[in-house]
C-alpha cells in the first residue's frame, strides 16, 4: 500500500522543491510543528525528492525511485519511529534485535499508511542510535544519496542511557557523511539536547486548513466521513488530520459526556448538571477533564456556525460561553480541582445558553 498524499502545506511543498532543486536543503534538518500536522509525511516527501531518479527536485512520482519511497520500499530510505526497547544483554545484539523491531514496525505502516501515535513506552534508545551511526555510514544502495528521518525524535531522551544515545546521534551530525541528508521531527524540540538543536536547520511545518482536513477526510477514509461527523471532527482537529485520525474512537466518550453536559444545561438546570458535574472525578482525572473541554468548545463551535447562518439572537451568549469553555481549558493546567472547575462551568453555561 502506498502512501496517502499531502493534504495543504502547498506552499511549504514549493519552497522545500526549490530548494531540493537548486541543492539549497540542509543536509541535517528539523522539522517542527504541533503533533500529527504532517512533519514525518513532509519528510517522506523531502526523501522522495532527493532519490527520484529524475534529479533533485519536486519528486516526479513515476520514477522506480518515487514509487519505492511512497511503498517505503526504498533501500536507501532509512525511518525510524520510536519502538521498544530491545531486551538482548549483548549491545550488538541489542542493535540487531532494535532493527527488526523497525523493520516489523515500517511494515505496519506499509500495511495502513494512516498510523496512529506510537506507544508511550516506544523511544528511540541507545540501540537504535547505534543502528542509525551503522546505517549513516554505509554506502548508498541504489543510487548516490541515502535519506535518514527520525520521527518523534524528542523520544531520544526518555531513559537510563538517554545521555550515550544523544552523544551517539551527536557524533553523526556533528560530520554527516556528504551522500548522507537527516532529517529529524519533533513535536516538543525542546525536550530534544541543546547540543543537537544547535547542529540542525529548524523548519516550522504549520497547520493546515480546515478545508484540507474534511478533504481528507471525506477523501482518505473508509468509509468517508460526511456531514456532522465530518464537520465534528475537523473541528476537532485544529489544523491537524493526525489528530483527526486519532480523535476516531478516543473522542467517543468526551464528546457523549459533552452532550450529555449541555443537554442537562439546556433542559434540567443545576438539578440536572450537578449529577453531571458530581460523576467527574476531582483527582487524577486531569485528561479526561481536559478531553471532555475540548468535547464542549467543538460542540459550541458547530452551534456557533449554524447561528451565524440564521437569525438566531443568542450568538452572543454562545461566544461567551465557549470563552468560559477555553478559560476552564487554560486553568487545568494549573493546580485546579477538574470537579469544582466543573461545576462552575456549567454554571456558567446555564447562564448563557
Amino acid at each position: 500500500m502506498s502512501l496517502r498524499p499531502i493534504y495543504g502545506h502547498d506552499a511549504l511543498l514549493n519552497r522545500l522543491a526549490g530548494a531540493l532543486a537548486t541543492s539549497r536543503f540542509p543536509q541535517a534538518t528539523l522539522f517542527t510543528g504541533a503533533p500529527g500536522v504532517g512533519k514525518q509525511r513532509l519528510a517522506l516527501w523531502v526523501a522522495q525528492g532527493l532519490l527520484c531518479e529524475t534529479g533533485p527536485g519536486e519528486p516526479c512520482g513515476e520514477c522506480s525511485g518515487c514509487r519505492q519511497v511512497l511503498r517505503l520500499a526504498h533501500p536507501d530510505l532509512h525511518w525510524f519511529v520510536p519502538i521498544p526497547r530491545p531486551k538482548a544483554g549483548d549491545p550488538d545484539k541489542q542493535v540487531d534485535e532494535a532493527q527488526e523491531i523497525l523493520a516489523a514496525a515500517i511494515e505496519e505502516r506499509r500495511q495502513n499508511p494512516l498510523w496512529q501515535r506510537p506507544d508511550r513506552m516506544s523511544s528511540h534508545s541507545l540501540a537504535t542510535a547505534r543502528l542509525l551511526h551503522r546505517l549513516v555510514w554505509m554506502t548508498p544502495f541504489s543510487g548516490d544519496r541515502k535519506v535518514i528521518v527520525v520521527g518523534d525524535a524528542e523520544r531520544l531522551v526518555v531513559q537510563e542511557a538517554s545521555q550515550e544515545a544523544a552523544n551517539a546521534l551527536l557524533k553523526v551530525l556533528e560530520e554527516p557523511p556528504d551522500d548522507t541528508t537527516i532529517i529529524l521531527t519533533a513535536a516538543d524540540p525542546e525536550r530534544l539536547l541543546p547540543t543537537i538543536r544547535s547542529r540542525l536547520v529548524t523548519l516550522r511545518i504549520p497547520r493546515v486548513a480546515d478545508d484540507e482536513v474534511r478533504r481528507f477526510l471525506g477523501q482518505e477514509l473508509d468509509p468517508p466521513l460526511k456531514g456532522k461527523p465530518l464537520e465534528r471532527r475537523a473541528l476537532l482537529a485544529e489544523g491537524s488530520i493526525g489528530r483527526a485520525l486519532w480523535a476516531e474512537g478516543e473522542a467517543e466518550g468526551p464528546d457523549r459526556r459533552a452532550a450529555q453536559l449541555l443537554e442537562a444545561v439546556g433542559s434540567k438546570g443545576a438539578e440536572g448538571w450537578a449529577a453531571a458535574t458530581l460523576a467527574q472525578l476531582p483527582w487524577a482525572a486531569r485528561g479526561d477533564f481536559t478531553a471532555l473541554l475540548d468535547a464542549l468548545a467543538v460542540r459550541l463551535r458547530a452551534g456557533l456556525e449554524e447561528a451565524a447562518g440564521s437569525e438566531d439572537t443568542s450568538l452572543a451568549g454562545r461566544l461567551e460561553a465557549l470563552r468560559c469553555v477555553e478559560e476552564t481549558r487554560a486553568s487545568a493546567q494549573g493546580n485546579v480541582n477538574p470537579q469544582l472547575a466543573l461545576a462552575v462551568l456549567a454554571g456558567d453555561l446555564e447562564r448563557l445558553l
